[in-house]
């Protein structure tokens, strides 16, 4: 019996700009050392920028199609069975694949050549829809990995 207690789930408040949850997760995933302020300026520039890629589209509906295309729907979790341990592929609930890509976003962005935060995801984004980048190379070596080992599907729990 586990002696910490459950989990539980805090409320995230929607961003003031664009009023969604997913811009606010973003905004809370770049934030760095409390300054907020500084994360959401970063990211609202950077979906500003996503204005020349949507050319008719609404630039919101644009953002979120770049953060669907890095959630993963299967990864690999560890399993330790007799003296072995096996990866084994298993679903990835809807929470944690949003979690994921954005995680996955702002650390391939932290990565990039570019000069300033902004124009980094705002990269990483444009990467994403085109099926490219980092974070969506990401993705396809987690389900590279995990089609790898479906020999172990049967040892989930």
């Amino acid at each position: 019996m586990s002696r910490r207690k459950a989990a539980t789930k805090r409320e995230i408040l929607p961003d003031s700009k664009y009023h969604n949850l997913v811009v606010a997760k973003l905004i809370n995933v770049v934030m760095w050392d409390g300054k907020k302020e500084v994360a959401e300026n970063i990211v609202y520039g950077a979906i500003e920028k996503l204005k020349t890629i949507a050319k008719d589209k609404d630039v919101l509906t644009v953002f979120l199609e770049a953060v669907d295309a890095l959630k993963p729907s299967i990864e690999v979790k560890g399993r330790r069975v007799g003296g072995a341990t096996y990866q084994v592929p298993v679903e990835v609930r809807a929470d944690r694949q949003q979690t994921l890509a954005l995680r996955w976003l702002v650390m391939f962005a932290r990565k990039r050549g570019e000069r300033s935060m902004e124009e980094r995801l705002f990269a990483e984004l444009r990467d994403a829809l085109n099926g490219q980048g980092g974070a969506f190379k990401k993705k396809l070596d987690t389900h590279r990995m995990a089609e790898a080992n479906k020999a172990f599907a049967h040892f989930r729990w």
